[in-house]
């Protein structure tokens, strides 16, 4: 039973799928710690240059390998990272007359061990996002199509498997990665989610707010037809399924908008177990007390 056991486990991971799930999930969390290295970057290095802004991470952090030391400022070095003239000239203006305090070399040396790091999180994260478009386009070729390869990388990882991806109804991978909303509204009687990963799609993003979850179930429905020729009859029918989709999006986008319905939460009551041979509970949420008990039949049903 151990010898099958294990060669049911090396044959269900000889797929490609699983180590994808795993680059997913790696270059997500690598991309959230990544945005809050440069958070942090952007503080720390206001410091020494308050007055010089990138909005890229990874031109802060090679500015900050070659900017830190304001007796050592190369309009020339700044200018192979801006690539812009003028900016580099502002950059350079800015730098060369700052407020902000001198770095001693203890402090140079800890920004830029800091700076460096940065730049091998975008290199690892750029290496992820290679490794995640090719895998994903070999495996899931119509889903991809349809999405782009970090979404469908990504509905695969929350699902599990392609196998059970492609076996679940439009309804369920419309709502993939809205879990704890879901979970919310069924416990809390909260206003239901209409969409989770699909949310990433620039269609459903900045759509009209009042048709995001028409146009989420028109994308849902199709990357479910497409899951299916994915995983069971390996066609590639993206194409058409992409022009119906468009067509099906201009629709819902023409459409006369519906008039708003107020939401009504309702009211959350705890759950009655009498009807599953419990005791049940009275208004103050107490157990009430068995057929036995009220009959002077306590002590497990016994007789004294």
């Amino acid at each position: 039973m151990i010898k099958k056991a294990k060669e049911g486990i090396k044959s269900a991971y000889t797929n490609e799928e699983y180590a994808l799930i795993q680059a997913i999930n790696a270059y997500l969390e690598t991309n959230k710690s990544y945005n809050l290295a440069f958070e942090r970057l952007s503080e720390w290095y206001g410091i020494y240059f308050p007055e010089v802004k990138v909005a890229s991470a990874k031109m802060l952090a090679e500015l900050a390998m070659v900017l830190n030391s304001k007796d050592e400022i190369n309009e020339e070095k700044i200018n192979s990272i801006i690539n812009d003239e003028q900016k580099s000239a502002s950059i350079y203006t800015k730098a060369s007359s700052t407020i902000g305090r001198e770095m001693n070399p203890g402090e140079k040396e800890a920004v830029l061990g800091f700076a460096k790091m940065s730049l091998e999180m975008y290199n690892t994260l750029t290496g992820l996002e290679s490794y995640i478009k090719a895998t994903s386009t070999a495996i899931m070729p119509n889903t991809t199509y349809l999405t782009d390869e970090k979404i469908a990388a990504e509905l695969l990882s929350k699902a599990g498997s392609l196998e059970r991806l492609a076996s679940m109804p439009a309804s369920t991978v419309q709502l993939l990665g809205a879990e704890k909303s879901l979970f919310k509204h069924i416990k809390f009687g909260s206003k239901p989610p209409k969409y989770g990963v699909l949310f990433k799609l620039a269609e459903i993003g900045s759509g009209p707010r009042d048709k995001r979850g028409r146009i989420a179930r028109a994308y849902a429905t199709k990357i479910s037809i497409g899951l299916k020729a994915d995983f069971y009859t390996k066609n590639f029918i993206a194409e058409q399924l992409k022009k119906d989709l468009e067509k099906t999006i201009e629709k819902i986008k023409a459409s006369p908008d519906r008039p708003k319905q107020e939401f009504k939460r309702q009211d959350f009551k705890r759950p009655d177990n009498r009807r599953f041979g419990g005791q049940g509970r009275d208004s103050r949420g107490f157990a009430r007390r068995g057929r036995d008990n009220r009959q002077g039949r306590g002590n497990g049903g016994r007789r004294p």
